[in-house]
């Protein structure tokens, strides 16, 4: 929020030098040598505006501080974000002006802190509006239906001694019998049939829940933080690691993250 409020204040400011030393006071503009202010505002201008217009509508980068998201995103990865993925929205204002698509089961989302707007969270977006959502004994439940999960080999974050179960769960994107996606998800091992953030919620109309792939370490819609995510506080969907400063690396430059495909398997 506040990186675009400063280039859009840039942009306008630019506007207002060149337009004024153009038309408003001409004579500025055609004085033997130009005033830097007009030089560097004309210049700098047409950049400026064209990042603002690619962050605003386009694309956004964002980095992973937290390990809510692992396997899938690792603390340190740098994302980006389609934001025209589920329809246009004004920069600054987040107000829709077109719609494009609805967002689904399965979808790795960033959105706007539903209890503190100006901070940006992603999560995996589990619930629909309309559908209701258990959540016990690390089992997930969506409109009465168990998700199927299967046992992979356990996970150890770099840096850590100790493992976590890993498992990969089959979400359904839409009704049953319909297309399905597959990615993985962690428990830790000590808290495995213990009936941690265990709920049950009914999405309303024109919200989503929202789960981290890490299930047991991860601030979520189970959390009493908050429940659900309106649509107006959706900034879009991560879709690709374009950087990353990783623990694997000790915090330098992980080669091997660098252009990692984060979105879920698809399964007919």
């Amino acid at each position: 929020m506040f990186f675009e409020i400063l280039l859009f204040s840039l942009v306008c400011l630019c506007a207002a030098v060149v337009f004024i030393c153009r038309f408003v006071v001409p004579s500025i503009a055609k004085r033997e040598q130009e005033p830097w202010y007009l030089d560097y505002s004309r210049s700098f201008l047409p950049v400026l505006l064209l990042v603002f217009l690619i962050r605003g509508f386009i694309a956004e980068p964002f980095k992973i501080p937290s390990g809510s998201m692992l396997p899938t995103l690792e603390i340190g990865d740098f994302i980006l974000v389609n934001k025209y993925k589920y329809g246009l929205r004004l920069p600054i204002l987040h107000t829709k002006i077109l719609d494009v698509n609805e967002p689904e089961r399965g979808d790795i989302v960033v959105f706007r802190y539903p209890p503190e707007p100006t901070k940006n969270y992603v999560k995996r977006l589990i619930g629909l509006p309309g559908d209701t959502i258990v959540y016990r004994n690390q089992t997930l439940f969506v409109n009465g239906d168990p998700i199927q999960m299967t046992a992979m080999d356990d996970y150890i974050q770099e840096g850590r001694s100790h493992s976590q179960f890993q498992f990969e769960q089959v979400l359904p994107v839409g009704e049953a019998g319909g297309k399905s996606v597959a990615h993985s998800v962690l428990f830790i091992k000590q808290l495995m049939h213990k009936n941690e953030n265990a709920g049950q919620w009914t999405v309303p109309e024109g919200n989503y829940f929202m789960m981290g792939d890490n299930r047991d370490n991860s601030q979520d819609s189970r959390s009493s933080q908050f429940t659900f995510v309106p649509d107006e506080n959706i900034v879009g969907e991560a879709f690709f690691v374009w950087l990353s400063f990783g623990t694997s690396t000790g915090g330098g430059l992980d080669t091997d993250r660098i252009g990692a495909d984060i979105q879920a398997r698809e399964i007919e």
